[in-house]
């Protein structure tokens, strides 16, 4: 018996500005110069600790950039500014996943600081300032690492588009799955071409298979429109 399942359809894509085929391309662009952003002040916060020799495990700190900082902080805030800009290298699903993860970081750090402050256990040092910074980049990176992602209403060429709760369609999954080399080399292509158009590299004839697989909801639909097209360039 086939393996049946109630899963939603794809998200349809709009004639509103969320329809907008470059809108991928563009949610990319600003998430990627907000982690770089982010990432060069906590690098240039951190290098500026390591220059001025500051005692790793000091419980005072001193100012850095109107901020108190001791070695370990100055680590953290290094290490963590490699993240994001290795990140923002990558594709838009991690960087957007990276931002989110760390500014949810920033803003438990800042409660968990903000309760040991001026004791014994405030091993980085901070200030209210410090307290106060956290919250802000925190609540940055989370803004932007949701941008674009966390809608109801994403066009189909969005590297985050999902699946609609509202929609319920019975699934054969054993039907989705591919099943001959051809349909693995299809989906390895269809998967490359939806990349690509949406960081709008994709040549005329990936932006036109996408299109047409953009109408159908399931897997196995979206596979046969591909290799429909492949099906036509042997004929013709």
């Amino acid at each position: 018996m086939a393996l049946r399942l109630h899963l939603p359809h794809r998200a349809k894509p709009s004639a509103g500005p969320a329809g907008d085929p470059h809108l991928g391309a563009r949610v990319f662009a600003v998430q990627r110069a907000g982690a770089v952003l982010v990432a060069l002040v906590l690098l240039v916060f951190g290098l500026l600790g390591f220059a001025g020799g500051l005692d790793y495990f000091s419980t005072e700190g001193e100012r850095i950039l109107g901020l108190s900082s001791n070695g370990l902080l100055s680590t953290i805030s290094v290490v963590v500014a490699l993240v994001l800009l290795a990140a923002a290298a990558r594709s838009p699903r991690i960087v957007s996943t990276v931002m989110l993860v760390i500014g949810a970081l920033f803003l438990l750090s800042a409660l968990v600081n903000l309760a040991v402050l001026r004791t014994s256990f405030n091993l980085l040092a901070f200030e209210f300032e410090n307290v106060v910074f956290s919250v802000v980049v925190g609540l940055l990176l989370l803004t932007l690492g949701a941008y674009g992602r966390i809608s109801g209403n994403l066009p189909a060429d969005s590297p985050y588009a999902r699946l609609r709760p509202g929609d319920d369609e019975d699934v054969d999954l054993t039907s989705d799955l591919p099943s001959t080399p051809a349909e693995v080399e299809a989906e390895r292509a269809m998967r490359e071409a939806e990349v690509a158009v949406v960081q709008h590299v994709a040549s005329n004839d990936q932006r036109r298979r996408v299109a047409a697989m953009a109408h159908e909801h399931s897997r196995a639909d979206r596979r046969r429109v591909w290799m429909s097209f492949d099906d036509a360039r042997r004929l013709g």
